[in-house]
């Protein structure tokens, strides 16, 4: 069962990092043809996500809705002041799953997979497996 690590390095303080390239590219080395792969954050202040990747106003309309949903201003408890990062983690969540087939992580026309970096700049390190069919 295939498994491993890769660094994510963010700039902003929030953004979205396409990694359908980084990936395809992992499935590719593994040589497995049909299967699943699972991609993990172990981060409470970023998330994983599928969606539009063609157009990048579309992250960029996620992210003006985030900051309205999740106020930089609001009275936080928690004294380290990412409060806001750590609920939009929570609402985008911490990891995907995606079909392997011939050798191709499956994805729509549009889709991409995302890292939601909602505490940058930062490294992050992410983690996936590989679960081959059969």
């Amino acid at each position: 069962m295939p498994q491993g690590y890769f660094e994510v390095n963010s700039t902003g303080r929030r953004e979205y990092i396409d990694l359908s390239g980084r990936i395809q590219k992992i499935v590719q080395t593994s040589g497995i043809q049909d299967g699943l792969l699972v991609l993990y954050n172990p981060h409470t202040t970023a998330g994983l996500t599928i969606n539009e990747g063609a157009d990048a106003d579309v992250q960029k309309d996620i992210l003006d809705v985030f900051s309205r949903l999740v106020p930089d201003t609001a009275q936080y408890r928690h004294l380290e002041g990412n409060s806001p990062a750590h609920v939009m983690a929570s609402l985008v969540g911490s990891s995907v799953s995606l079909i392997i087939h011939q050798g191709h992580i499956q994805l729509g026309t549009w889709q991409r997979i995302f890292f939601c970096e909602f505490d940058g700049p930062r490294r992050r390190t992410l983690r996936w497996l590989l679960l081959a069919d059969g």
